[in-house]
């Protein structure tokens, strides 16, 4: 094992992640809720630390309960990383978390300020699938597999390369994770959004596909394909699901329970979609060649024989 490896702090990058993840469906319940301004002024409520919990005002404080407790985390794991990391540019991703946990707050409060503005509103979404995505990779880098498997293991013998097809679903993902964000904050309308779904779901059977017929033999690789095969399809069902229940909500004063339902497991399943398309593409990047490296030892050999 490498010395780098640390239990402990892996174990609380762990937990940090998966409180970030509560986070998300806090803030999902808060958007389906329509209750992001049952609290109308910030950082305090009603100009209290303890409102009233009536209404949507539960779902908004709880929102901003989590947020403090992440924020308090996240202050611990960058603090953690720089004193026990020996890897500087992880010290450096520790002040990356924390800085983006400061500007989410940030942001949370100017989406109140600004009344919901469309663009503030799907900046702080956004932001949230950004911070969620880097104690992620913290979590992955500080695991004892990071810290274990051995750099370039396999080479790739396919085109486009693995490496490249999991690069391209990321950012289409993230892409993808922005226009659903500005469609439930009413900034366009749903057709982006679905012409994204189209794009992403290609990607992902192509990287899937390409980590299934190439690396079969691979279990890391393999789980990965799995994973992702797995997750696209609950996630296309939930997404023509809360669609529909949108619809049918219409006809009602209040969000109904099946249409805030099936928003949130749709919302928060485009997070998973995300962190395992990121892991997926981290560990083909700590698994597989580069394809300049596999060249080398290639240009190398033709030129002895000659």
């Amino acid at each position: 094992m490498n010395k780098v490896y640390n239990e402990a702090l892996h174990r609380y990058a762990v937990l940090t992640a998966c409180c970030t993840f509560l986070l998300l469906i806090a803030g999902a319940l808060v958007t389906s809720n329509d209750a992001g301004l049952s609290i109308p002024d910030w950082p305090l409520a009603y100009g209290s630390l303890t409102p009233p919990m009536v209404g949507g005002i539960r779902y908004e404080f709880t929102h901003r309960v989590i947020a403090t407790c992440i924020g308090i985390l996240t202050i611990g794991l960058a603090a953690w990383l720089w004193k026990a990391e020996q890897r500087l540019w992880m010290r450096w991703l520790g002040v990356a978390a924390l800085g983006g946990v400061i500007a989410q707050g940030i942001l949370g409060g100017l989406t109140v300020l600004t009344f919901q503005m469309p663009a503030v509103s799907a900046a702080h979404a956004t932001l949230a699938q950004l911070f969620f995505s880097t104690v992620v990779s913290i979590a992955v880098f500080t695991s004892p597999w990071w810290n274990a498997a051995r750099t370039g293991e396999f080479e790739d013998p396919g085109s486009p390369s693995v490496r490249m097809l999991v690069v391209w679903t990321l950012v289409a993902v993230f892409l993808q994770l922005i226009l659903g964000a500005a469609f439930r904050h009413k900034a366009f309308g749903i057709i982006p959004h679905l012409v994204g779904a189209a794009v992403v779901t290609i990607l992902i059977f192509m990287t899937a596909g390409a980590l299934k017929r190439r690396f079969a033999s691979v279990p890391e690789l393999r789980n990965c394909a799995r994973y992702l095969h797995i997750l696209i399809g609950v996630q296309l069902l939930l997404g023509a699901g809360a669609y529909w229940s949108r619809l049918y909500a219409a006809r009602f004063p209040q969000p109904i329970a099946v249409m805030v339902a099936l928003t949130v497991v749709h919302t928060v399943t485009g997070a998973l979609v995300l962190a395992v398309t990121l892991v997926t593409a981290l560990i083909s990047y700590r698994m597989l060649r580069a394809r300049s490296a596999v060249a080398e030892p290639a240009a190398a050999s033709q030129q002895v024989a000659h």
